[in-house]
């Protein structure tokens, strides 16, 4: 009788050490018992019902994507739970966290447990749930926030509708003050917001994306929430940072946080897009279809904020995925929609940029393993480690494909990629020690399941 459920042999994996308490890239054969790591070092003479050679490939913990915008229930004309998870196993994203934006939205423990059913019937990746927080609810947040499989509590500074839009003070400030968890917040100031729309209405073209939505914008509502998180000493995620001048403001409240309290309470986000491209190239090329908030911007920021990718600042990468159909898109700006998709290809885009020099590989595995795990207190996943899921994006850092719509899970059809090339993909994608994905097929779908927290 086998001694294991699956040895991976010749594995090269990138995890966090604990006893090196740092990112580290070494050999190891990795064994996995009833969907647990259950043993790492030399195994070539254990016996196991299954073996993988990664000779050649590349093992990191599963890849987390901790923003996801699936739409179900109420937009699943664009995307649902089941394609959108097919879309991030496709892509190596073995675990995501979904936002509360849907119709109705995800505010109530009754509407919440609906999505958790969905997802057990539907979902090829792992889950977990945010709730949003606004109006209605801030008094309930703080049991809210304790429901199982909840990643947190999401608010929307600006751009959003109805209670989930979160721009008045009092209302920042009463939904700081009830709950302990990690808030996670969309930092756009909506007044604003709407003192400059008459600038995108004038002008009917999404070139102009970035010029609303300036920089500004973003950082009146970043200083807000920093300062609130502070005087409550309440933890805080600000999503999507697209400016240097949030980005050194943030950089420098990180540190004056560590001297004051002997700890930071803010973690920061990015997202591919920012590190890659730069208006108004991006729509001239594409028009509405890179329209996102907030925009993409200027080349000035891009430097600066690969600096703060490299430096610590950052803490994250998620894709934002939010995906909106072509004729959606095609409405005349600014009535077009934001929101690109981009599950399926975080993995692939990011490794392409490690084989440009432009980001260690060890890095980007903690933006989207360690990292994640830390911040949103995630049980048992994101580490190569025995006791840990064995969750596991294998790939090639040789292989080199083109983005083509064939590939495509998402309702949406499209990508703004589409047509490029990347180096780096993701070959072989396990879910507790299952191969779940081989190549570009999805050979065990629906096999995912719910993510664990600590409060």
């Amino acid at each position: 009788m086998a001694t294991f459920d699956l040895i991976i042999k010749n594995a090269d994996i990138v995890t966090f050490s604990e006893s090196q308490n740092q990112m580290v890239q070494e050999k190891t054969d990795i064994a996995v018992l009833n969907g647990k790591i259950e043993k790492l070092g030399t195994l070539s003479a254990a016996d196991a019902a299954q073996v993988i050679d990664a000779t050649h490939l590349t093992v990191l913990p599963g890849v987390i994507d901790s923003q996801v915008h699936f739409r179900e229930p109420g937009l699943t004309h664009k995307e649902d739970i089941e394609s959108g998870s097919r879309a991030a196993i496709l892509g190596g994203v073995t675990t995501y966290f979904e936002m509360p934006n849907t119709n109705p939205p995800t505010t109530t423990k009754a509407l919440f447990e609906d999505k958790l059913k969905i997802a057990s019937e539907k979902s090829s990746a792992n889950y977990a749930f945010f709730i949003g927080g606004g109006s209605e609810n801030f008094d309930q947040l703080a049991e809210l926030e304790k429901l199982p499989h909840c990643s947190g509590i999401k608010i929307f500074l600006g751009s959003s509708f109805g209670t989930l839009l979160v721009d008045q003070d009092e209302l920042l400030e009463k939904i700081m003050k009830n709950g302990r968890r990690r808030l996670v917040i969309h930092a756009e100031d909506e007044a604003r917001l709407k003192e400059r729309k008459q600038i995108a209405i004038d002008a009917a073209d999404a070139k102009v994306h970035h010029i609303w939505r300036d920089e500004e914008s973003a950082l009146i509502a970043t200083k807000k929430s920093v300062h609130l998180s502070e005087k409550h000493q309440r933890h805080i995620h600000i999503l999507h940072i697209s400016s240097s001048e949030e980005m050194a403001f943030l950089r420098n409240a990180k540190e004056q946080q560590l001297r004051a309290f002997g700890k930071s309470f803010v973690t920061v986000e990015i997202l591919p897009q920012y590190l890659t491209l730069s208006a108004p190239e991006c729509y001239e090329r594409l028009g509405s279809l890179w329209q996102q908030n907030p925009p993409i911007r200027d080349k000035r920021h891009m430097e600066f904020l690969w600096k703060a990718v490299l430096d610590g600042t950052v803490d994250v990468i998620g894709s934002d995925h939010a995906p909106h159909t072509l004729e959606e898109k095609a409405k005349t700006y600014p009535n077009s929609p934001s929101g690109v998709p981009g599950v399926q290809t975080l993995v692939p885009l990011m490794l392409d940029q490690v084989n440009k020099n432009k980001l260690p590989l060890k890095r980007f595995v903690e933006l989207v393993t360690e990292n994640p795990r830390k911040v949103f207190n995630l049980k048992n996943k994101g580490r190569i480690q025995v006791g840990y899921d064995a969750d596991f994006t294998i790939i090639d850092m040789k292989k080199e494909k083109t983005v083509e719509k064939k590939w495509l899970a998402s309702k949406t059809g499209w990508s703004p990629f589409e047509g490029q090339s990347f180096k780096g993909w993701p070959v072989m994608t396990l879910l507790k020690g299952e191969v779940v994905v081989d190549g570009d097929m999805l050979i065990k779908p629906r096999a995912g399941t719910a993510c664990d927290f600590g409060i």
